[in-house]
């Protein structure tokens, strides 16, 4: 379920790593996507 949704954020969550985006500066919402795809990540890595 996990790959799953890894996938997911892959294809419709933008990567703000390629952005070079400074995590002090990121929004809340911006940080919030970046720990959802954190969670998720090491969740489908675990499997």
């Amino acid at each position: 379920m996990y790959k799953l949704l890894a996938k997911l954020n892959k294809m419709l969550l933008p990567s703000y790593s390629k952005k070079r985006l400074d995590l002090v500066k990121a929004t809340k919402f911006q940080k919030a996507i970046i720990a959802w795809r954190y969670f998720i990540t090491t969740k489908a890595l675990d499997d």
